[in-house]
């Protein structure tokens, strides 16, 4: 099962940031993903293989 995530989506992951909120916005596409804490704006780079087994669902899609 593919999950499609784009850039700047609203994500869930399948544990919360340690600052208690669990929305992450992904700021940047690669072979990494970077992903942004919507909470205290931590960023974190994730291997793509990793981001895409720790996302648990996209919770709002960028509208261009």
């Amino acid at each position: 099962m593919e999950k499609e995530f784009g850039l700047h989506d609203i994500v869930e992951m399948k544990k919360p940031h340690p600052c208690g909120v669990n929305r992450w916005k992904v700021i940047r596409m690669g072979a990494d993903i970077r992903i942004k804490c919507e909470g205290c704006a931590h960023s974190v780079l994730l291997p793509r293989k990793e981001f895409v087994r720790k996302l648990k669902k996209v919770l709002e899609k960028h509208e261009e």
